[in-house]
């Protein structure tokens, strides 16, 4: 057998399934048009050769499809659900409502061909064209399962990596959605009479072409590959990378979108970041408080001596400090309008909230413990000398 035979044969077997949708409606509304065609010879009249009656019927089959999509939608799956919220299990619920698009369209579909069917207009073109949206539904439903069952792949890469259960979960459910649009895709072009082996083998031609256009593609995929193995990155810390900092919202197959503080969306190459340092700012266990504490320069020794160590001892108490990390108060020099005390410590906390509280705390104390001490800050400031006055 031909190739064509094949495509044909392909063909013949796709509008089998248009043609079986019709439930023999067609035939029965004919049936119960004849006698208004002798009642009513009126009917019988044509616009664009299509007998009145039959349009009429067409337009009427067609509404009463539509209703029945409603009657659908909103009364058999919002009762499917209510019976599903009874079980144990809440995966019932999600397929039910994964469902509700597709079958509601198949509706739409059945309704449309039988429309052409009684205004006689329904062509071989209509007919591929209606089994390609038959399939696309089919597809479309398939897909809506798997987004469906999300959570389900999640407990099961948790199981090997609770860490990265979502990363995985979400680079899984990728790889399956392609191969089924692509099934989806090749199904449809089957429709067409296209032979799909053979458009796939005729891709050997300019596979050198189509390897060097996807380089950039192929590297995104292995650069996910690197974050998923390494661990650099998980959904929901706080990175800079390549100038983009944000909060990880999502690592696919070829980028990893990142939320910045100012709710824009940073898209960026997972090659890029694969091959690019970061600075993963959740990772960290505590923060740095680095001060200066410039002091007046009418601040004596004793006084500037008495307020490190008070600020030292403080410190060295305050339950929000890491005290397993690096303390320092010094008095570190004398600039140009003030004399100037160093504070270098830790937070206990990464959490920036958490962090900005103790930062609070630390700095109201430090003013209590300069004015219990006498002393006062310093600001900017210049002192202007006039050794002599112009005679006047």
């Amino acid at each position: 057998m031909s190739a064509g035979d094949t495509a044909e044969n392909n063909t013949t077997i796709a509008l089998n399934v248009i043609d079986e949708l019709d439930l023999g409606l067609p035939t029965e509304v004919q049936k119960l048009l004849a006698p208004l065609y002798e009642a009513f010879p009126a009917l019988s009249n044509t616009i664009l050769d299509i007998p009145y009656a039959n349009l009429i019927a067409a337009i009427l089959v067609f509404l009463f499809f539509l209703l029945l999509r409603r009657f659908f939608t909103s009364v058999i799956v919002v009762t499917l659900q209510k019976f599903a919220q009874r079980t144990s299990t809440h995966y019932d619920e999600k397929i039910i409502s994964a469902l509700k698009g597709p079958l509601g369209f198949m509706f739409i579909l059945v309704g449309i061909h039988l429309f052409f069917i009684l205004i006689f207009k329904e062509t071989e073109v209509i007919k591929q064209i209606l089994e390609t949206l038959v399939v696309y539904t089919v597809f479309w439903a398939i897909l809506s399962i798997i987004e469906a069952m999300r959570s389900v792949v999640y407990e099961i890469t948790g199981k090997f990596n609770k860490d990265l259960s979502k990363e995985m979960g979400n680079f899984i459910l990728a790889l399956i959605k392609i191969l089924v649009a692509g099934i989806g895709l090749g199904a449809m072009l089957q429709v067409w009479g296209i032979n799909v082996t053979a458009l796939v083998a005729s891709l050997g031609i300019g596979g050198l072409a189509f390897a060097l256009a996807a380089k950039d593609t192929v590297a995104n995929l292995f650069g996910s590959f690197s974050l998923l193995a390494d661990r650099t990155i998980r959904i929901g810390e706080w990175i800079i990378v390549n100038n983009a900092e944000g909060v990880v919202e999502d690592i696919g197959m070829r980028t990893t979108k990142i939320r910045s503080f100012d709710k824009s969306i940073i898209t960026v190459p997972n090659h890029v970041i694969a091959n690019n340092p970061i600075e993963n700012f959740s990772r960290r266990g505590i923060r740095r408080i680095r001060m200066h504490i410039g002091l007046t320069y009418a601040t004596t020794t004793e006084q500037i001596t008495t307020i490190v160590n008070g600020i030292k001892t403080m410190l060295q108490t305050h339950e929000g400090i890491s005290h397993n990390d690096t303390l320092l108060v010094n008095f570190e020099s004398f600039g140009d309008s003030s004399l100037n005390i160093f504070v270098y410590t830790f937070t206990n906390t990464a959490n920036w909230e958490d962090y900005l509280q103790i930062r609070e705390d630390i700095n109201l104390k430090i003013m209590k413990i300069v004015a219990e001490h006498g002393a006062s800050f310093a600001f900017p400031s210049q002192s202007l000398y006039i050794e002599s006055m112009p005679q006047t």
